[in-house]
Parts: structure tokens; C-alpha cells; sequence
């Protein structure tokens, strides 16, 4: 049973969510953001999948774990500043073909999005945990 979000046991005391629903929320983030990126290729199938699988972790899941979704969305954000590990500016690179150059951003805004979400999601769930630790259950 749940209560707030978080799992109440059959003795009426409150219990930790656990790492798995976050890892699984993080996951749902991280295929919302992919989605949006790519909506004009495959990200519809992308947006499709996050949709099914909230669904479902909403249905099973305690609510206190949704902050995962928060941390998932920092994946994105690294991919990108890895990406654009070169630049920032024009960025050439021997191919078997000659040479191909791209231009590219400063990664370091990315990179510093991208732990901010990540760390916020991660201390966010941290604190509800603590909070549903320490709480009294429902009744008492």
C-alpha cells in the first residue's frame, strides 16, 4: 500500500522506496528528452515507450520515485556536451575520405545543465527518502 508516495508496510510503518523505481524513472526522463530531440525521426517512438512506461510506474509505483524522471533528463545533456567535446568553434577531424569539419558549441553549458538536473533529481530523492524514513505512518 502507499501513502504520499511512499510504501506503507502490513504493520503501518513506512518504508523506503528503493533505487530500482528511481533507475526506472531515469529512464522514462532520459527516453522523454531523447524523444523530443529526435521527434522528426524516431522520436515518436521514443515519446510513445516514456508515455507507456509512466504510465505503468505511476499505476505500480510509489509517487516519491517520479523525481528519477527529473535526474533522467541530465542524459541528454551530457550526450550533447560530449558531443561537442571539441569546440567550442570549427572542429576538423581526418576521415578515411580527407577531412570532414563540423562547428560546434562550448560543451561546458551542457555539461553544467546537464549535472545540475541530475544532481537535483538525485538530492530531491534523497530527501524524500529521509522524509518517509522518519514520518509517522498513516494512523498513529
Amino acid at each position: 500500500m502507499t501513502y504520499n508516495g511512499a510504501h506503507v508496510d502490513s504493520e503501518g510503518c513506512r518504508t523506503k522506496t528503493g533505487w530500482g523505481w528511481f533507475v526506472a524513472w531515469f529512464a522514462v526522463g532520459a527516453c522523454l528528452v531523447a524523444g523530443l530531440a529526435a521527434i522528426l525521426t524516431v522520436g515518436l517512438g521514443f515519446l510513445v515507450l516514456a508515455t507507456v512506461a509512466a504510465g505503468l510506474l505511476l499505476w505500480k509505483g510509489p509517487r516519491n520515485a517520479v523525481v528519477g524522471g527529473l535526474a533522467g533528463l541530465a542524459l541528454p545533456l551530457f550526450y550533447i556536451a560530449y558531443l561537442n567535446r571539441g569546440g567550442p568553434g570549427n572542429v576538423c577531424r581526418s576521415s578515411s575520405g580527407g577531412q570532414t569539419c563540423t562547428d560546434e558549441y562550448t560543451p561546458i553549458p551542457f555539461l553544467v545543465g546537464g549535472v545540475l538536473v541530475f544532481v537535483a533529481g538525485f538530492v530531491i530523492f534523497l530527501l524524500l527518502e529521509r522524509g518517509a524514513r522518519n514520518a509517522p505512518a498513516p494512523g498513529r
